[in-house]
This record gives C-alpha cells, structure tokens and sequence, in this order.
C-alpha cells in the first residue's frame, strides 16, 4: 500500500477492525517513511455475471432500486429495503462464491420480498419470472396460500 502523503511503498499495519458485518477490514497503517497515519479498507468483492456476458461489482443499491419499483405505492419504508437488500446480499455471500449471475440475485430477492409485501412480491416475480397472463398470476397466488398455509402450520 503506497502513502497517500509520500508514496513510499512500505508502511505498516497498527490496528485492523472488522466493519460491515465482517464483509470488510478496516486497516489503520503507519508510513515507514514519513511517520504519517492514514487509514486503508478491504473489502471482498462479489462479481454479478449479467446475462449479456458483462461482469460487475453486486450493489445492493441495485438490488433497493429493484424491488422499489415493485414496491411503488405500497407503504414498504427505505429502512426495510435496504435491510432487504442486505439480507440478499448475505444469502448470496453465504454461498460461498466469488462471482454469481444475476439470476440467483432475483431468486434470493423473492422469498424476502414475499414476506415483506406480497403485492410487490407478485410485481417483481411477474417481471422477474415473465407473467404472460392472468393464469400465471393466478398459479403464483395459489403457491403463495399454500406457502403461507405450510408456514403457519409449522409454527
């Protein structure tokens, strides 16, 4: 790591802390040159392949402005979307893999967006899933009810 100040290419490491829920490593380092401090953060980097062949960084801003669209004029607050996004952002993580296509990240959006509203459930999944009818939105909620009624009986 180069010194913002001197660029001398040494320094070193006086204090690493874990933010973001693990998913980063803040690294407080001291120049060997200059003696001047700066701070430096590592972050592991979850690559989105994208069905145009086109790789890109996972943004969970792209995930809220996603499902916001679903969610337009439903009363689903920006708090619960973005803990929304940082749920899908965990289950893809939890996977375990470095890069991911876009379609997992829409599978993982689904089950969360279902508990968060069911109508913007079903406006995502009609995009996300491509409805043709009204048949396919009818299969959808019949899937919901039996969701639903297995998730109740379990408790």
């Amino acid at each position: 790591m180069h010194c913002p100040f001197c660029h001398n290419s040494h320094s070193q490491v006086i204090d690493s802390r874990v933010v973001d829920g693990g998913s980063a490593i803040r690294r407080r380092r001291v120049c060997t040159e200059c003696d001047r401090r700066f701070t430096t953060m590592e972050k592991s980097v979850l690559l989105v392949m994208k069905r145009n062949g086109i790789t890109e960084p996972f943004s969970r801003e792209k995930v809220i402005q996603g499902v916001r669209r679903a969610c337009q004029g439903r009363d689903v607050s920006d708090d619960a979307l973005k803990r929304l996004a940082q749920e899908v952002e965990e289950a893809i993580r939890s996977q375990g893999r470095s890069q991911v296509n876009a379609n997992d990240i829409g599978l993982a959006i689904l089950d969360p967006l279902r508990q968060l509203d069911e109508v913007a459930y079903l406006r995502f999944a009609s995009v996300y899933r491509g409805f043709d009818s009204a048949d396919d939105f009818l299969a959808e909620i019949r899937r919901m009810k039996r969701l639903n009624r297995d998730e109740f009986e379990s408790l």
